[in-house]
């Protein structure tokens, strides 16, 4: 009778999804992006790319070695930070840029916090504010054979025309892969599509930072000035392949909507009021940080436990 009974903790659900399915989803998710960043770009975004991915990769593998720890590099989700942390890179960034970037993130953020689904923060997020914090000249540059001068995020800041089209497209300075709205928005259908991702965060994200710039930014509610603001920097990657992490998000529904709010409220805050024109980074990260309070105040009570409650309080 004994061998008939299998005791074990829950979830009792089990399902055919697993860690590496998702991050390959994300992975194709993000090839449009990635696809234009490099025809927008040139050649030289190719190496960028490739080291950083390896570096992730690597010191993954380097760091579970030492910390005798499984190596998970067959859960894709250090390919899956090296391309983000590329894709935030300025297209003229040295080599070492992606290398320092990728065991920042990986050792720093990931393995040292317990691996897979322990860190506190999206580690390709993080090493990109740790790279902007300790080599800021660097990070800023986005300077390259395509493109010279400001972004089209520090001309909307400082009040400079822009064209909203070639935003819209992507014809623009910036990082590799923030700067076609169009390729970031068809990687998020598919991550939509096969549901991956649901509609809550990224729609409470834009829908709030929409209603801040509406009501502090320079031009408040014009039409083509919110639409250049959603159009420029980072903030559709970030809505849509950063802000969702699993890990670093919340799991409870209220909390989800109440951490995309904060975070498009911090990211109006900072391009708005702020001394730089972007802001995404910060704002997800904060609100990575905030996640543990989110989910403490928005978890379901129990149910009963008020019935119960009040039953008492009677009784007194």
């Amino acid at each position: 009778m004994d061998k008939l009974r299998k005791v074990s903790s829950n979830p009792h659900v089990r399902s055919s999804v697993t860690t590496s399915n998702i991050m390959i989803w994300v992975l194709i998710a993000l090839l449009p992006a990635t696809g234009y960043g490099i025809y927008n770009f040139g050649v030289y975004t190719i190496f960028l790319i490739g080291v950083s991915i390896a570096s992730c990769v690597a010191s993954e593998i380097i760091s579970a070695m030492v910390l005798r720890k499984p190596i998970t590099i067959g859960d894709f989700t250090a390919v899956v930070t090296g391309l983000l942390l590329a894709l935030n890179l300025p297209p003229a960034a040295p080599l070492w840029v992606p290398v320092l970037g990728g065991v920042f993130a990986i050792v720093m953020v990931k393995q040292l916090f317990g691996g897979v689904g322990q860190n506190f923060m999206n580690p390709a997020l993080g090493a990109r504010c740790f790279l902007m914090i300790s080599f800021p000249a660097i990070m800023t540059n986005f300077n390259c054979d395509a493109y010279s001068g400001a972004t089209p995020l520090f001309n909307l800041k400082n009040s400079v025309q822009v064209n909203i089209k070639d935003m819209i497209i992507g014809n623009t300075s910036g990082t590799i892969g923030e700067t076609s709205m169009l390729c970031i928005v068809i990687g998020a259908i598919i991550l939509f599509a096969v549901g991956v991702i649901d509609y809550v965060i990224p729609f409470s994200y834009i829908v709030s930072f929409v209603a801040f710039v509406g009501l502090f930014g320079t031009y408040h509610f014009n039409w083509g000035y919110i639409a250049a603001q959603l159009a420029g920097g980072g903030l559709m990657l970030g809505a849509f392949f950063m802000a969702t992490d699993y890990v670093t998000c919340p799991i409870t529904p209220k909390g989800r909507y109440i951490y995309g709010i904060i975070l498009g409220i911090l990211t109006g805050l900072f391009r708005i009021f702020g001394a730089n024109a972007e802001g995404v980074s910060y704002a997800i990260i904060i609100g990575n940080l905030l996640v543990p309070l989110i989910e403490r105040v928005t978890i379901p009570r129990a149910f009963g436990i008020r019935g119960k409650a009040k039953k008492e309080a009677r009784k007194a």
